[in-house]
């Protein structure tokens, strides 16, 4: 178990990570979590603040949004972002039951996954680290001979 968390660790550490939910406890629970594993994770209570951050405080490793949220859904803004030119990898909450979701969160493209609420901390985790693991290069190990 400690070398799965120590491969968690690695992998977050000092990753900029956006996480986005207009449920107070749901945001800091997700973000205090990521940050335990060393990311920097920086904090959108709706829609309006996500576009926000984004703007201002970027640029971020990964996404985490909630898909309904006050002004703008998560979605709606991940998409705006696309078309803004941004590439980020994207989590994407939500407890809906639209059957739509899935689609429109396979159409951000390869570097989105959904998680479904409620999920467990470790579905999160390992979510962020198999996408963070896509775009961050492996480092070459030398080895003598």
């Amino acid at each position: 178990m400690a070398c799965f968390v120590r491969a968690y660790v690695d992998m977050l550490s000092g990753a900029r990570v956006l996480v986005a939910d207009d449920d107070p406890l749901l945001l800091e629970s997700v973000a205090d979590a990521l940050a335990n594993l060393g990311a920097h994770a920086v904090r959108a209570a709706n829609g309006a603040e996500l576009i926000d951050q984004l703007a201002t405080q970027g640029p971020f490793d990964l996404v985490v949004t909630d898909v309904g949220m006050p002004w703008m859904s998560g979605l709606t803004a991940m998409r705006a972002a696309r078309t803004a030119g941004l590439d980020l990898s994207v989590i994407v909450m939500t407890g809906l039951p639209d059957r739509q979701i899935p689609a429109q969160v396979r159409a951000l493209g390869a570097e989105a996954v959904l998680l479904r609420k409620p999920f467990d901390l470790s579905e999160l985790t390992a979510a962020a680290t198999r996408l963070l693991g896509r775009r961050r290069p492996t480092p070459v190990r030398r080895t003598n001979g």
